[in-house]
C-alpha cells in the first residue's frame, strides 16, 4: 500500500462527486497495532502524509476527526480498509430511510441492504453504531453524514461507496417515473 494508492482513490472519489472539499477520509489497517488515516483538513486528492493512529493510547492531533469510527471498526472487525465519503444521493436517502434496499442489479447482488445509523460526526456514539453495523456488513450510511465502506483494500471500499451512490440515484430517479 503506497501513498499513491491513497491519492488514486482520493482522485476517484472527487471525479465521481462522492466527496466535496476536504470532506471524507481514507484509512488502511497497518498490522495489529493501528492504522493510517488522512490528516484532518487535508484534501483526498492531495492528502500529504497520512497519520498513524494506534489501536490503543494517544491519538495524534493531526488525525482526521473521524478516527474514532475507523478505530472502532478495525478493533471490532477484520476489515482492512475504510473509505468514508459524502455521496449526495446516499446522504439524501439516509435522511428519509432507515435502510436502503437497492433496486438495481449490482446493488441487489453486492449490498442487498444498506443499514443507516444515527450519531453525530466524530463521536464515540457514531463510532459504536458504525462499527456495530460493519460487523455484519461492508457498507453503512451515517444519517445525514455519509457512507463508511470497507474492504480488503481501498479499491474494494471505493467500489462499495460508488455502488451505494448509484443505488440511491436509481431509487431517486425511479421515484420521478412513478
Amino acid at each position: 500500500m503506497s501513498d499513491s494508492e491513497f491519492e488514486r482513490i482520493g482522485r476517484r472519489l472527487f471525479a465521481e462527486h462522492l466527496i466535496g472539499g476536504n470532506f471524507g477520509n481514507l484509512s488502511m489497517r497497518k498490522g495489529d497495532r493501528g492504522f493510517l488515516i488522512k490528516r484532518t483538513g487535508a484534501y483526498l486528492d492531495d492528502p500529504g502524509e497520512y497519520v498513524f493512529v494506534p489501536f490503543e493510547g494517544a491519538v495524534p492531533k493531526e488525525a482526521s476527526s473521524e478516527y474514532r469510527v475507523h478505530r472502532a471498526v478495525y478493533m471490532r472487525t477484520p476489515h482492512r480498509a475504510i473509505v468514508h465519503a459524502h455521496p449526495p444521493f446516499a446522504v439524501a436517502a439516509s435522511l428519509i430511510m432507515d435502510s436502503i434496499k437497492p433496486l438495481d442489479s449490482e446493488g441487489e447482488q453486492f449490498c442487498p441492504l444498506i443499514p443507516v445509523v444515527n450519531g453525530a460526526p466524530g463521536t464515540d456514539d457514531l463510532a459504536e453504531k458504525v462499527a456495530g453495523a460493519l460487523v455484519h456488513s461492508k457498507l453503512v450510511i451515517a444519517r445525514g453524514h455519509g457512507t463508511f465502506a470497507t474492504g480488503n483494500n481501498l479499491d474494494e471500499a471505493f467500489q462499495l461507496t460508488s455502488l451505494a451512490e448509484y443505488a440511491c440515484k436509481i431509487l431517486a430517479f425511479r421515484k420521478q417515473f412513478l
